[in-house]
């Protein structure tokens, strides 16, 4: 496929200054960034394309040179020809060699022309299993977690390598002369440091595992999958880098009786024929405590209460959820001969007979009315 011109690439004109080609290509960087585009390979294509662009176009001899010959002044002993910048340099060349377009320090985390970093040690994952009572009024767990620490009387040196700059300096021979990159060292990562002294036990970074009892706020409103972070109790980074963090991921446990649904919340209650009939009173346990709910004289089994606030708080807003309590007519599978002789009797009267007025509302009404 034949190449697009760098003129096009960048989006400017043949006559653009120096200052505008910087400019249009520092938005093409930010636009195209692979931390803003992960796993999409068009955009790191376009991300490479523009820094190749770039390189040829800021440099007054090459844009000359391809001014006048365009890309086939660019190929050959070691040029652009074969791929490109963009094809035969990472991504960590490329914001090496052109660091100063974002301001000195880099982007996005590559190195630009920066010296030592700051290392983070790496994050910690763990579970935790809240009940819906946790999850709507928020808790405090306290949890043993064994992390990487620094090791008691561990000692460090500077790395030989790399001299304590924590990168490396790399010349390439091209047909305009040598380029020089800077990369990450090898041996310290980018530390600057490396171990002197280890004591028993430690590995090669001076890095020993370490029980550590950490206490863990949650928040009202959890919910099953989020993720909280505890700053800094993650491992430890080798010689005075930064503490990774620890990673909490919540976990809803089941509940017996009561059920969610969103931010509502739902529960069967059953009833007897003579409360059903005559009405009662009954106390329910809810994710607040246990309220009090009055059961109607004649009751059909299937009706719905709803005990508004009393769900979850929602994440989305400022409110909470409803509380729906299905009331269910229980029908006794084992009666005594006093009260089968009683049933038999009122059926011989033809009193209490399944008598429907008309007005019962069918199960398709009862949900709708759930969502009004």
């Amino acid at each position: 496929m034949s190449k697009r011109d760098y003129y096009e690439v960048l989006e400017v004109s043949k006559s653009a200054s120096a200052d505008e080609i910087k400019k249009a290509y520092r938005k093409m960087a930010i636009k195209f960034h692979p931390d803003k585009n992960p796993g999409d390979k068009e955009a790191e294509n376009n991300f490479k394309e523009a820094a190749e662009a770039y390189e040829v176009l800021s440099d007054d001899n090459k844009r000359a040179r391809y001014d006048q010959f365009g890309h086939a002044g660019m190929s050959g002993n070691g040029g652009f020809g074969g791929g490109g910048f963009g094809g035969g340099m990472n991504m960590e060349d490329i914001f090496s060699q052109f660091g100063d377009i974002f301001g000195g320090g880099g982007f996005g985390g590559f190195g630009g022309g920066g010296g030592r970093q700051q290392v983070k040690g790496s994050n910690l994952r763990i579970r935790i299993k809240l009940n819906l009572e946790e999850m709507v009024n928020g808790t405090t767990k306290t949890l043993k977690v064994k992390r990487m620490k620094m090791a008691e009387g561990a000692t460090s040196k500077t790395c030989p390598t790399c001299n304590g700059a924590g990168v490396q300096m790399k010349v390439m021979n091209t047909m305009f002369g040598q380029m020089q990159t800077q990369t990450t060292c090898g041996t310290c990562q980018g530390v600057g440091k490396v171990a002197d002294k280890i004591p028993a036990g430690a590995n090669a970074q001076g890095l020993i595992k370490d029980e550590e009892e950490i206490s863990i706020n949650i928040p009202e409103g959890a919910r099953d999958g989020i993720q909280l972070s505890v700053r800094g109790k993650g491992n430890d980074a080798p010689f005075g880098g930064i503490p990774g963090d620890l990673l909490v991921i919540i976990e809803e446990e089941i509940d017996k009786t009561i059920k969610r649904e969103g931010d509502n919340l739902h529960q069967e209650l059953y009833v007897s024929f003579a409360e059903a009939a005559l009405g009662t009173k009954k106390e329910i346990p809810t994710v607040g405590g246990k309220v009090k709910i009055t059961v109607d004289p004649g009751t059909q089994s299937g009706k719905i209460l709803r005990l508004s606030g009393k769900g979850l708080p929602s994440i989305d807003s400022y409110g909470k959820g409803d509380m729906f309590i299905h009331i269910n007519v229980w029908t006794p599978q084992n009666l005594t001969k006093e009260q089968k002789d009683f049933f038999e009797k009122q059926m011989a009267n033809g009193e209490m007979e399944a008598e429907p007025s008309g007005k019962e509302k069918t199960f398709f009404d009862k949900v709708k009315d759930l969502f009004n």
